[in-house]
């Protein structure tokens, strides 16, 4: 005689799971059927799994962003360019406050350009003016350009 009792339990336990959970209401809320709710569960995992990894090892200051990855062409239309998640140091600490305190803003924001870029550069990534100015260093991406001309004016690139 089967213990179906015990079969049970190990259905009651197994629907009590997140990745359980997440199938159910896709198939209950979008009609699913079950290998559809297991291949967006995987999509998630593969789009969001960086954001997971990277919480344990990211220090104060610093951040996940997504940006342009490096294989990409410029031709390419943005809507079709492999993205990448990267993890950027914003805010140094110390080390970001000498230079603001010897150098002022400007030398602190082209201090914090060179870094990020190095970063992303890194890991797979590029940054955009349009990144740097709008979502990370909140200025002008005119400002942007002049700093980047102002860096290769110092043969910094």
């Amino acid at each position: 005689m089967i213990n179906n009792s015990a079969l049970q339990k190990w259905d009651r336990l197994k629907q009590k799971q997140l990745d359980t959970q997440f199938i159910n209401e896709l198939q209950a809320g979008m009609n699913c059927s079950m290998f559809e709710a297991k291949a967006i569960l995987n999509v998630v995992y593969k789009t969001y799994q960086p954001f997971f990894d990277n919480q344990a090892s990211m220090k104060p200051g610093q951040i996940c962003f997504e940006v342009v990855g490096i294989e990409n062409s410029p031709k390419k239309r943005l809507s079709e360019c492999q993205m990448k998640t990267v993890m950027l140091t914003l805010d140094s600490g110390e080390e970001d406050l000498l230079v603001r305190e010897k150098n002022g803003v400007i030398a602190l924001r082209q201090h914090r350009l060179i870094r990020i870029c190095n970063e992303a550069f890194q890991q797979g990534g590029l940054l955009t003016v349009e990144d740097l100015a709008n979502r990370l260093l909140n200025c002008g991406e005119s400002t942007i350009n002049r700093d980047i001309k102002a860096l290769k004016q110092q043969d910094i690139v």
